[in-house]
């Protein structure tokens, strides 16, 4: 889905009208965020790109993904990593990926059961490990449902 389609539908929700009020922006401005962009991919005629476009080139200029962390944060979630399935990477040991997706989940518990025995409670720094693990095991678990998806454990595929 394209940024000016999503814009598109939950601007619809409240109103464009709505949004402009409170982003103290004009309508018009609002509208030309939820438009197709112009036939030479220009945002719109006078140049004005919506939200969403502005993050992900804010991303790519500072080659870091932390202003979207951040959002997820502020909205209450986290960003985990979609990772590329490389079949040359995987190479279609399906028991392999599924004992390390496990043994990485095993390392979480391990983390976890670590901390709360640690006279039952879990500081700043045992927290924030935990939180790189499941991230990491996120990221893992994505990496692997996504090479199930593209058939690279399928040998008749």
């Amino acid at each position: 889905m394209n940024s000016f389609e999503v814009l598109r539908e939950v601007v619809e929700v409240v109103g464009a009208k709505q949004v402009a009020f409170d982003l103290r922006v004009s309508s018009s401005l609002v509208y030309k965020w939820c438009s197709q962009p112009g036939e030479r991919g220009e945002m719109d005629a006078t140049g004005a790109r919506n939200p969403l476009d502005r993050t992900i080139q804010v991303c790519e200029s500072t080659r870091s993904r932390r202003p979207v962390e951040w959002l997820c944060g502020q909205m209450g979630g986290y960003f985990v990593e979609n990772p590329d399935a490389e079949p040359e990477e995987l190479d279609a040991e399906f028991l392999r990926h599924t004992q390390e997706l496990v043994g990485r989940f095993s390392q979480l518990l391990n983390v976890l059961s670590t901390s709360i025995g640690n006279q039952s409670r879990i500081d700043q720094n045992e927290s924030s490990d935990i939180r790189r693990q499941w991230r990491e095991l996120q990221s893992h678990g994505e990496a692997f449902v996504r090479a199930c998806e593209q058939g690279l454990f399928d040998p008749e595929r």
